[in-house]
């Protein structure tokens, strides 16, 4: 059974609930070990043939209990090649009872002991170990008689079926146990993060808007002090927009999967200033990774090109506007706009910026980039479909 990788919380959510099922083992290993002695004593009369030998299997079993229960205790003795000895024993305690108990026994040596092994697996290994092991059992238990009776029959039939079966349940219980793990770190994440933007709504944001109003009024260097912290104040309020449509799985630079949604508004957001104005939807509005990642660098690529031809401080605007079939996103500015052939006379000298760093980024997704341009500025327009 496949489950989430969820990182440490899941990790130790899988460990607690297998301590959980292992000690729930324990217990039933206790108890069929007291059973299968109980009835070797009862029944002693079938070990006539050889009495010594089936005290010798019998007490190895025990001696094994009891070994499995110290192993099994800790996390670093669940592994496959104990597991796999534990079940070994049970077959060969199986495959000695007519050398032990004569031709014409009934009942196996270890009897009900076998289920142990058999739910290690199912615990472990979910419903593919609790299938392989009752498929191994069962195939001893019918290879050392000599015809299948209904009741042989019923025993094969519960190790198939109570193997499958419990194991199919443990892996349940681990995956379940994970996704919970995962949903509480998740709102975890999200109750810090509502905490961490009301402390710097609440603190950071309301001095630095003091500063912009305090420098403006006194002028001078002042006025300079108040402007900057005029930009931070905006850049800081985009980053906690921006925030909430960050995934915590990928907050520790793992990869991404360039198909996998991400939220094109908040990417933009980051980007306003006191200079360039954000205008976005609402909601988030998804596009794949490697689409956002694209329209984002073409803007900024945009918004270079204002600083260098229109000033350091000439205002922008941003607009994204969400519609069924695509999604728009303009870069206007209020420069002297761009003369007619410019473009084309950069593309012709070999300087691609905008050929390159804007139209080749939009279509490079599938996209289209179109600019317009006259005395009241220049505004670049990128269509992508949905």
């Amino acid at each position: 059974m496949n489950t989430p990788s969820g990182g440490t919380g899941a990790s130790a959510a899988r460990e607690a609930v297998i301590d959980r099922l292992n000690v729930a083992l324990a217990v039933l290993r206790v108890v069929t070990t007291v059973n299968m002695v109980g009835l070797t004593v009862w029944r002693w009369g079938a070990f006539a043939a050889h009495p010594v030998a089936g005290a010798a299997v019998v007490s190895g079993l025990v001696l094994w209990t009891v070994a499995a229960l110290w192993i099994y205790r800790h996390p670093w003795g669940r592994t496959a090649p104990v597991m796999v000895l534990d079940l070994m024993i049970a077959l060969a305690a199986m495959a000695a009872s007519p050398l032990v108990k004569g031709d014409s026994f009934n009942a196996t040596i270890p009897g009900f002991w076998v289920m142990g092994p058999l739910l290690v697996w199912a615990v472990h290994w979910h419903w593919r170990g609790g299938l392989a092991a009752g498929l191994l059992l069962a195939g001893v238990d019918l290879a050392i008689r000599d015809e299948i009776t209904q009741t042989n029959y019923g025993n094969v039939f519960l190790l198939l079926l109570g193997g499958t079966v419990l194991g199919f349940m443990c892996g349940s219980l681990v995956q379940m146990a994970e996704e919970r793990a995962e949903a509480e770190r998740l709102a975890a994440v999200a109750q810090e993060r509502t905490r961490l933007a009301r402390a710097v709504h609440d603190g950071v944001l309301q001095v630095l808007a003091l500063v912009q109003r305090r420098g403006a009024e006194l002028g001078g260097d002042f006025a300079d002090l108040g402007r900057l912290a005029g930009e931070q104040e905006s850049a800081l309020r985009s980053l906690i927009h921006a925030q909430d449509s960050v995934d915590p799985d990928t907050r520790d630079g793992s990869s991404v999967d360039p198909d996998e949604p991400h939220d094109l508004a908040g990417d933009l957001a980051m980007i306003a200033s006191a200079s360039v104005t954000v205008v976005t939807p609402g909601g988030s509005v998804l596009l794949p990774v490697r689409v956002t990642t694209e329209v984002v660098a073409a803007v900024r690529a945009c918004l270079d090109n204002v600083r260098a031809h229109v000033g350091l401080d000439a205002p922008s605007w941003i607009l994204l506007e969400e519609h069924p079939d695509r999604v728009v996103v303009s870069v206007r500015d209020e420069g002297p706009g761009i003369e007619p052939g410019r473009l084309a006379e950069a593309e012709a000298d070999g300087r691609l910026g905008v050929s390159s760093s804007i139209r080749g980024r939009i279509a490079d997704v599938g996209g289209e980039a179109e600019v317009s341009s006259g005395s009241w500025g220049t505004e670049w327009e990128f269509t992508l479909p949905r």
